[in-house]
């Protein structure tokens, strides 16, 4: 064992199960919100600079940014947590071998999917909802992500790694990093050089590789235990890689599914009104889910490598501490809903007495969910560490698809449209009681027994 691979497991190891999960969660969270930002910055700098036919031509753009952020997570994070289980079990030389794998897969995977898209652009373009207005701008922004996106979803991919390899506060500056250049040079871009959106699109792919050159800085660090092998294609590997990441894959998939079904419920159950209000409500919300999003990417890289070690008790603290944690955070969100529902409603603008009425009543009921949302992003992120795919993608499917539709697409026609409201608590709690039920069936009392993965 070299004196870098020593000095990780002494850290994930000697310290306090408490003091490690903490040192991952802050920055975690932070990397969250950070990562969002990036393609909100460029539709904000650009619908006020250019116009709100440009900003419609970046937004229907957006599905191709949601796509190679998916692939880089579903890849990144199927194969780090191979990664820190190799790890744990101190078979470094597979480790290594894994990142490898991961990172040429992610790299080939993006260029394969950006060239034969930007093959039929013109047909992809309206077909993701551009007509003769808004195609030129959605053209230039999305031609440059199909060309380039390779740099941005390999530095999404490999600061999954540097954090799973002991770095998270490294990671995080780099999505600091990152974030400030997108802006920065989207400012020059547009109010400086009075460029258009293709350039902005560069702008972004820039600070990406800006991102990409600090999270390098880990390869010269103590901590660094990642390196890259000769690469060969593992079938069996990448099939595992695949189906552990799939869980994380449907959960960013899942938010478009949850935007467009609450759009089209809300415009057909109170129309315009019914679109502002769930506006102010999903802007609120994106906020809360990035943090319970950062609760649950805090305990991967930790379960992963107690479950290679095959520290049980480790394992089983971290995920305690982690549900404790997001229970604790689920209440306080709730309580500050049913008080602070209208104050979080006027900050987003004057609007007509109706959508805030509808928006108010919105948050207080909406808001309930995250007692129970955070606890379930925890366990699904704990099945997933473990090996226990179909359970993690169970709780993903079950919560942001089958349940949430089901609600969704009945409780307004019996109990009226605030009951809309009602349909991601409802499917929170459960799958909650799925959890409960499917840990019962196999023994297993949190604290006690352990379920093999």
């Amino acid at each position: 064992m070299s004196l870098r691979e020593q000095q990780q497991q002494n850290l994930l190891e000697l310290e306090s199960t408490g003091r490690v999960f903490l040192r991952y969660l802050i920055p975690s969270m932070i990397g969250m919100v950070l990562m969002a930002l990036n393609f909100v910055v460029d539709g904000v700098m650009v619908g006020n600079k250019l116009g709100s036919v440009a900003l419609a031509g970046v937004n229907i753009a957006g599905p191709i940014y949601t796509i190679f952020v998916a692939m880089s997570i579903w890849i990144g994070v199927g194969g780090a947590t191979l990664y820190s289980q190799s790890m744990g079990a101190r078979d470094f030389d597979r480790a290594r071998f894994i990142f490898t794998h991961s990172i040429i897969l992610i790299t080939i995977f993006t260029v394969i999917i950006g060239v034969v898209a930007y093959a039929f652009h013109n047909q992809l373009v309206y077909a993701l909802g551009a007509n003769e207005a808004t195609a030129p701008f959605a053209t230039d922004y999305m031609n440059v992500f199909l060309m380039l996106g390779f740099v941005f979803t390999l530095e999404n991919t490999l600061s999954i790694f540097v954090r799973n390899n002991g770095n998270p506060n490294l990671a995080m500056i780099s999505l600091i990093v990152t974030a400030i250049s997108n802006f920065v040079l989207n400012f020059i871009i547009l109010y400086v050089l009075e460029l258009g959106v293709r350039e902005t699109a560069y702008g972004t792919i820039i600070a990406a590789a800006l991102g990409i050159l600090v999270l390098s800085m880990h390869f010269f660090t103590k901590k660094n235990t990642l390196r890259l092998v000769k690469f060969r294609f593992e079938k069996p590997l990448f099939v595992m890689t695949m189906m552990i990441g799939f869980p994380s894959f449907l959960a960013e998939i899942g938010v478009s599914v949850f935007t467009i079904a609450h759009n089209n419920a809300f415009s057909r159950l109170a129309g315009t009104d019914g679109l502002a209000a769930f506006s102010i409500v999903n802007y609120a919300h994106s906020v809360m889910l990035l943090m319970f999003l950062g609760i649950g990417s805090a305990i991967q890289p930790l379960v992963s490598y107690y479950h290679g070690a095959q520290d049980v008790k480790r394992k089983r603290e971290t995920v305690r501490i982690a549900i404790f944690t997001a229970v604790g955070a689920g209440i306080a969100i709730t309580l500050l809903g049913q008080v602070a529902a209208p104050f979080i409603v006027n900050l987003f603008g004057n609007f007509s007495s109706e959508v805030k009425e509808l928006a108010t009543i919105g948050i207080r009921i909406f808001f309930s969910g995250y007692i129970l949302m955070g606890v379930n992003f925890v366990m699904m992120t704990y099945f997933q560490s473990i090996g226990q795919v179909k359970m993690a993608a169970w709780i993903t499917v079950g919560r942001e698809f089958i349940f949430m539709l089901i609600f969704l697409l009945t409780l307004p026609f019996i109990f009226g449209t605030n009951a809309a409201w009602m349909a991601i608590p409802l499917s929170e709690v459960v799958i909650f009681l799925t959890i409960l039920l499917y840990l019962k069936r196999e023994g297993f009392e949190l604290g006690k027994k352990e379920i093999d993965g």
